[in-house]
Order: structure tokens, then sequence, then C-alpha cells
């Protein structure tokens, strides 16, 4: 898949094509989501509040179409659903 043109949108947050579209990921079973955001992942073991932005690569953040927890995937792992 290629790679779409992205470009920062501050907090760590990235610009994508797919921003606020339903989407399938095929890393976890073809699961449809809606793609809430483009951002690096958060340690969610951690003990204290998020004061810096991490350094790792963005991941899609998505959420179920009818409400619930989210959850996140590699960019190379969606595609739009039609």
């Amino acid at each position: 898949m290629t790679q779409p043109r992205t470009r920062p949108l501050g907090m760590g947050h990235w610009s994508h094509p797919l921003l606020g579209q339903k989407v399938i990921d095929h890393a976890h079973g073809d699961r449809v989501g809606v793609f809430r955001a483009f951002a690096p992942d958060v340690d969610k073991g951690a003990l204290r509040p998020l004061i810096s932005i991490p350094e790792t690569p963005p991941v899609v953040w998505l959420a179920p179409e009818e409400g619930g927890l989210e959850w996140t995937t590699s960019p190379d792992a969606i595609e739009e659903a039609l």
C-alpha cells in the first residue's frame, strides 16, 4: 500500500486522508472502525502523566462505529471501507 501524504497537526498528531472515515483493519481480523487519529502510541503502563510527545512512529487510532474502546494498528494495515 502506498503511504499517503501527511503533515504534522501538533501534539504528535498527523494529518491523514482517511481521518474520520470508516476503514478496514487487516491486522485485527478485518475489523471495521472509524479512523480517529494518526499519532504515537503511549505507554499504557506508565504511572505518571504524559508530559511530552512520545518519540515513536505514529499509529492509527480506531474506534468502533457504535462506540466503545479504541484500538491501535499499523498504518500499513488499513484501507478505506467502501
